[in-house]
């Protein structure tokens, strides 16, 4: 886990959004078809308003962090929080602060 890599990631409110929505896939994404068991299909984040340009730095930035895992399924990149390393960055954070 690199932490001052996290620290970047999660440094743009975009980005903290993006984590945020994809907390809850169903409530942001759902009714959109573009929500599956391997998470949101890249192009489902385009409705928050952000240019498919825009919307790859952040995924980029993000799955360099290590705090979205990408799954590609046929042409499609699906999207998703890794879950085990945020739980461990928030308890190294909590315990080192």
């Amino acid at each position: 886990m690199d932490r001052d890599e996290i620290f970047k990631a999660l440094s743009s409110p975009v980005r903290r959004q993006i984590l945020e929505w994809l907390k809850d896939p169903q409530a942001h994404f759902g009714g959109k078809g573009h929500v599956s068991d391997f998470g949101v299909c890249a192009g489902g984040f385009e409705c928050c308003g952000l240019s498919q340009s825009t919307v790859s730095a952040h995924l980029a930035t993000l799955q360099r962090a290590g705090l979205i895992e990408a799954e590609k399924v046929g042409q499609w990149i699906y999207y998703r929080r890794n879950e085990t390393l945020i739980e461990a960055f928030r308890s190294e954070v909590a315990s080192s602060l």
